[in-house]
C-alpha cells in the first residue's frame, strides 16, 4: 500500500507540465495510470509522444528500478520491459520529487485479452513468458511482483510485455514487492527468497487466475487447496501437472518448465493440422469417374480425329513438294543441255 503522504507529493492534474531540472525535458500529464507502494504512474505527452512517467519522492526507489530497466536493455532479443527514456528531477515548491520516463505500452492486461480471445491463448501467452523469465533470470533478476496486472499484451502479433519493475530483485536478496494470491510464502509454500523458483511459482498462479479471475480467499493454505481448485476447472485441467510442479517448486528453470508446456500443446496442434490438411487434399479420381464423363471421351476422339487428319494432309504435301523439285532440277537440266548444243 502506498504511503498516503507521499501519494500527496505525487499528485498532480491532467494538464500539469513536468520540467526536469537536469535535462529540462518538458512532459504535460494527461492521466494517472496507477500507483504502487514507491510511487504513481502517469500518462503524459513528450514532443507528441505518449511516454509513462514515474513519480515518487523515493530517490532510492527511482534509482533502482532505472537500473532494473538498464539491465533489461542490456539483453538481446526480449522485451522484458519498457524502454528506459529519461531520469530527472522536478522540483515543486519546497519539495523535490524524482522521476523517471519509460515507453508507454499499449493494450490490454493479461487477462483482458484472455477474455477476449478465449482460454485457447493461456498456453501461447505463457510461453513467451517463461521464454522472458528465462532471459531475466539469467542475467540475475528475479520479476518479484509478477502478477497480470503487470503484463500488457501488444499488438498484432500479440506479444506479451512486463511493466512496473518495482518489485524484481536481484536473486539471493529478499523479493521487495509482492501481490499474496501470487505469493508463495502467502500460502506457505516456500520463502520470499529472489530465485527463479519464486517467480514460476506465480506463472503457476496466473494460470490459475485465468479461471478464476476474481480470485479466491486462501483458507488453510498448501499446494491441495489450491490444486482442489484446478481440477475443478475444465479448462484447467490440461495444465495440472506443469501448475502442480511450478507450485511445488520442481522445475529449476523457466526453460524447463516451457518445454513441458509445449509438451502439452502438442496433442492438441497435430490433430488440427491433419484435419486441415485432409480437409485441402483434392478427392482422388476413380476408374468409374473417368467413363461417366461423355464430354471428355467425345474430346478424346476428336482429338485423335484431328491428328489423323492432319498427319494424311502432311503426307500430302510433302509428296507434291518432292513432284515439284525433280521438275525444277529437269528443266534446268534440259537448259543446260540446249546451251551446250548451240
Amino acid at each position: 500500500m502506498m504511503n498516503p503522504s507521499l501519494k500527496n507529493l505525487c499528485k498532480v492534474i491532467p494538464g500539469t507540465i513536468i520540467e526536469g531540472k537536469w535535462h529540462h525535458n518538458r512532459y504535460t500529464i494527461i492521466k494517472e495510470l496507477g500507483f504502487g507502494a514507491n510511487g504513481i504512474v502517469y500518462l503524459a505527452r513528450h514532443n507528441n509522444k505518449q511516454v509513462a512517467l514515474k513519480m515518487s519522492d523515493n530517490g532510492m526507489s527511482i534509482t533502482s528500478e532505472v537500473n532494473v530497466l538498464k539491465s533489461f536493455a542490456k539483453v538481446q532479443g526480449s522485451a522484458l520491459g519498457p524502454s528506459l527514456l529519461d531520469v530527472d528531477d522536478w522540483e515543486r515548491p519546497g519539495k523535490k520529487v524524482s522521476f523517471y520516463a519509460m515507453e508507454f505500452i499499449k493494450g490490454p492486461d493479461f487477462l483482458a485479452f484472455l477474455q477476449q480471445k478465449g482460454p485457447d491463448w493461456t498456453g501461447v501467452m505463457i510461453l513467451q513468458l517463461l521464454a522472458d523469465l528465462q532471459l531475466l533470470h539469467e542475467n540475475g533478476w528475479v520479476f518479484g511482483d509478477l502478477k497480470p496486472d503487470n503484463l500488457i499484451v501488444t499488438g498484432p502479433p500479440a506479444r506479451i510485455r512486463c511493466i512496473d519493475v518495482g518489485g524484481t530483485t536481484m536473486q539471493g536478496r529478499s523479493i521487495k514487492e509482492f501481490t499474496e494470491f501470487f505469493d508463495r510464502g502467502y500460502w506457505g509454500l516456500g520463502s520470499r527468497k529472489a530465485e527463479p523458483s519464486y517467480d514460476l511459482f506465480a506463472v503457476g498462479m496466473i494460470m490459475v487466475n485465468t479461471a478464476y479471475p476474481k480470485r479466491f480467499t486462501k483458507k488453510s493454505g498448501g499446494l491441495n487447496e489450491i490444486m482442489e481448485k484446478v481440477k475443478q476447472s475444465r479448462e484447467l485441467r490440461i495444465y495440472e501437472k506443469v501448475i502442480y510442479k511450478s507450485l511445488a517448486g520442481k522445475y529449476q528453470s523457466a526453460m524447463e518448465m516451457r518445454s513441458e508446456l509445449l509438451q502439452v500443446h502438442q496433442p492438441a496442434v497435430e490433430p488440427k493440422r491433419s484435419t486441415r490438411q485432409q480437409k485441402t487434399a483434392p478427392p482422388k479420381q476413380t476408374q468409374s469417374h473417368t467413363k461417366a464423363n461423355p464430354a471428355r471421351t467425345n474430346s478424346n476422339a476428336a482429338s485423335r480425329q484431328t491428328r489423323k487428319g492432319y498427319n494424311k494432309n502432311k503426307r500430302k504435301s510433302t509428296a507434291l513438294e518432292t513432284v515439284t523439285i525433280i521438275l525444277i532440277i529437269s528443266l534446268l537440266y534440259f537448259f543446260y543441255i540446249y546451251s551446250q548444243i548451240t
